[in-house]
């Protein structure tokens, strides 16, 4: 007999495909109306630190602290949910993710505008744990990073690794979290405990980000000092 915590979550899963997450993601790097990308956080960033990877720590530590605490999902997760079909509070823990993930792939270097980096961008946010399962697997063929650098996209692993990002999406709706999610009967509100897994969860996406996206930035030359004997 399906319980009334799994009718709920199948009446949240319906409808929802593996193509949300590219509208998140195309979301989380480029923004929309008041709710900046990616890009736009990015460049903020630079422009205050100067350097790309005192940008990418204060990009960290603003992600995680906005994923841990439920400001972020009270104020943005109906307008994310009314795009995405995803409870509000997935919707945006998984923005948050894909946001900070894209900043710092993109801080280090890399065009966000290719298919094969933002494949390795969705593949970073199924977490090293979930990337390590599926490459044992043989559902992913390697890391993030030859993904992002491989010759040509690959359509059809860009759909696996979407399709892998649903089940975990929907993993978290069905399993021990729901019971807080559907007890508040409000759907942006994961309560305290909800809020601390996802500041976990995004600290650990973004160490990850950091091992999968090395800097491509040209390293200035050392100056050469002449002196005289």
């Amino acid at each position: 007999m399906t319980q009334p915590h799994q009718h709920n979550a199948l009446v949240v899963a319906e409808g929802i495909t593996a193509d949300v997450f590219h509208e998140l993601l195309d979301l989380a790097i480029e923004g929309k109306g008041k709710l900046p990308g990616a890009k736009q956080a990015a460049k903020e960033l630079l422009g205050k630190r100067g350097d790309a990877e005192a940008a990418i720590q204060r990009m960290l530590q603003s992600h995680v602290a906005m994923a841990g605490g439920q400001g972020f999902a009270t104020n943005w997760g109906g307008f994310l949910v009314s795009l995405a079909m995803i409870p509000a509070n997935i919707a945006a823990s998984t923005f948050l993710q894909a946001r900070l993930v894209a900043g710092i792939a993109h801080l280090r270097g890399f065009e966000l505008s290719d298919q094969r980096v933002r494949t390795a961008i969705l593949m970073v946010m199924l977490g090293p744990g979930g990337n390590a399962e599926l490459i044992s697997k043989g559902v992913l063929p390697s890391s993030p990073l030859v993904v992002a650098t491989a010759p040509v996209f690959d359509a059809r692993l860009d759909g696996q690794v979407s399709r892998a990002l649903l089940d975990r999406a929907m993993n978290q709706v069905t399993g021990k979290r729901l019971g807080v999610w559907v007890g508040k009967r409000i759907p942006f509100v994961g309560g305290g405990v909800g809020a601390a897994v996802d500041g976990w969860a995004t600290h650990v996406i973004g160490q990850h980000a950091l091992k999968e996206f090395p800097s491509r930035r040209p390293k200035l030359a050392a100056a050469v000092v002449v002196t005289d004997d």
